[in-house]
């Protein structure tokens, strides 16, 4: 079911940030043809920027509406399942032949069903994506080619090492694993000091050494769905069911009932 407090309509600010994501997601392909790696990562870096920045303006501008929510999912499969997948079948999965392409592919059509069921699907904690969103997926797939090829390697001679990184990045997007959405960070009122000494280091850190502390950021995060699953388990707490039920699933559970 659709929020019925969005509008119809099109908004300029919010589809303008949408627009220059899709824009630097189509250049980092056109860069990838080229070999041009470190631009492709620089572009898609970008892309995610306007991706962050885009949902929060319109609703600092109470500028939301059904059409940018679509506009969204389509610059969202381009740009964080198409891209990232061409980048790394262009650096490494070639090499690989038909295996190469059809890993790239099935990269590609987890962002699309990652997509449709974060689209149709109610959440129950906004804390939590379930499944890694396709943004943070993109990241560690991008900042993988950017950190190796940045480091000397040869994309063609790590191409098994690749394609299971992004076949795992795939299922990890159509999981039900917990990943922090972060939506509960408060931008405007007081944060404690601490945070703000870890943001300033991590800025420095990124701008000593952009490629490889990208990456490990990136995979921090990939990483931390898993841990805390098996942390969970662990200490013996099962998940609950991520999604709220269809109202059709409700209406049959109410007729069941009675």
């Amino acid at each position: 079911m659709r929020d019925k407090s969005t509008r119809k309509g099109i908004y300029f600010l919010p589809s303008l940030f949408t627009t220059a994501g899709l824009f630097f997601g189509f250049y980092a392909i056109i860069q990838a043809t080229h070999g041009n790696f470190d631009k492709a990562a620089l572009a898609l870096l970008i892309a995610m920027i306007m991706d962050g920045l885009d949902g929060r303006v319109a609703r600092w501008t109470d500028t939301a509406s059904d059409f940018g929510k679509e506009y969204d999912s389509l610059v969202d499969l381009i740009a964080f399942g198409l891209a990232p997948a061409l980048v790394m079948y262009f650096w490494s999965l070639q090499a690989l032949g038909k295996a190469g392409w059809l890993t790239a592919f099935l990269y590609a059509a987890a962002a699309a069903l990652r997509l449709a069921r974060f689209n149709t699907l109610h959440i129950k904690d906004n804390r939590y994506f379930y499944g890694i969103p396709c943004p943070s997926a993109a990241a560690f797939v991008v900042f993988w080619v950017w950190n190796f090829h940045a480091s000397g390697f040869d994309g063609r001679a790590m191409s098994w090492g690749s394609a299971i990184a992004t076949l795992l990045l795939a299922a990890l997007m159509v999981s039900n694993l917990k990943f922090r959405s972060f939506k509960d960070f408060d931008l405007i009122n007081r944060i404690p000091f601490a945070i703000l000494v870890a943001f300033a280091v991590t800025f420095v850190l990124i701008f000593f050494d952009p490629p490889r502390v990208l990456f490990l950021l990136a995979f921090a995060y990939v990483a931390s769905g898993p841990v805390g699953w098996v942390l969970r388990w662990h200490r013996g707490n099962v998940d609950p069911p991520a999604f709220l039920p269809d109202h059709d699933e409700d209406e049959a559970n109410d007729k069941t009932d009675s």
